[in-house]
């Protein structure tokens, strides 16, 4: 069974389009076509179902894909470990994170890293946070920082590193940026700007929208970046729910009022996830011995 048939046997399952899989790996769709076929033959098993003019995945291609995925990460590992040897402990390492995490954390703990480490060559990747856990799983992510709860895989572990406060950000001037801290109730009626369905901090908003019932505030406005969130709030659009670290700038110089949270809704963990199997690997090892004491020196800092 080559692996790069089960790469391509992974594309389309994940794609589910001939035509899309062959852009994606670029290979011409009759390349792709022949090398499903060929694995289809070695397995004598059908893996697409073809009909009705959809592709969809047999029962056989379903189990095919759990174990392509664990092949072809396999795969992945080997080599990079291999690297890692060769290059006395160097290698490679790709770090990912939310929007704020990459903006406000995570530069400290890879400068960090990078001098005690100066061999490993770090790539840093931005992301949401479905998308963050879907590439550790793949293995094209070593480390991912989010925000909230980790998903629950047994190919994966996490641990909380830190948690930060939840703030509501207002216009200046609004009725509520004066007030010492904020409730649910507070918030009945009000016109809140929001990140798009996926996005940790949406979810949270969600949920209190939720548990207020009827007279909830209502998501006028959905906008892609935090940075431009806040940006938006500053000029009078509406109201947001972001993180402390992510508003402390523009409060400090009077473009929004930051009002902490209370309840349920008042603070988030910073979460690290990682492959199990990466852990055997140095230079994984190492970031996560990093970021920890980046985090704990940071909750000194604050205590302090």
């Amino acid at each position: 069974m080559e692996l790069r048939h089960l790469r391509t046997f992974r594309t389309v399952a994940r794609t589910l389009n001939f035509t899309r899989a062959a852009a994606e790996l670029n290979y011409a769709q009759s390349s792709v076509t022949e090398q499903i076929q060929s694995l289809e033959s070695e397995l004598a098993a059908k893996l697409f179902d073809r009909t009705n003019r959809k592709l969809s995945l047999t029962p056989a291609g379903e189990r095919l894909a759990e174990y392509a995925d664990q092949m072809l990460l396999l795969a992945q590992e080997a080599r990079t470990a291999v690297g890692d040897e060769a290059q006395e402990r160097g290698g490679q390492l790709t770090v990912g994170g939310l929007e704020t995490l990459c903006a406000y954390r995570l530069p400290a703990v890879l400068a960090r890293y990078r001098q005690l480490h100066p061999r490993v060559q770090v790539t840093l990747r931005e992301g949401g946070r479905g998308e963050l856990y879907e590439w550790v799983r793949r293995g094209e992510l070593d480390v991912a920082l989010t925000f909230g709860e980790a998903p629950r895989d047994k190919l994966m572990a996490s641990e909380a590193l830190s948690t930060d406060r939840l703030m509501l950000v207002t216009p200046m001037g609004h009725r509520l940026a004066t007030y010492a801290q904020v409730d649910g109730p507070d918030l009945r009626g009000e016109e809140f700007l929001a990140t798009p369905q996926g996005c940790g901090f949406r979810e949270m908003l969600d949920a209190l929208i939720r548990r207020l019932g009827p007279d909830a505030p209502v998501i006028d406005t959905q906008v892609a970046s935090m940075a431009a969130l806040c940006q938006c709030a500053s000029a009078g659009m509406g109201c947001a729910l972001l993180p402390e670290i992510a508003v402390a700038g523009p409060a400090a110089r009077g473009e929004v009022a930051a009002v902490p949270l209370t309840g349920e809704a008042s603070e988030t963990d910073v979460t690290m996830t990682w492959l199990r199997r990466a852990e055997q690997r140095p230079s994984v090892s190492a970031f996560l011995a990093t970021a920890r004491s980046a985090f704990e020196d940071l909750a000194a800092g604050r205590a302090a």
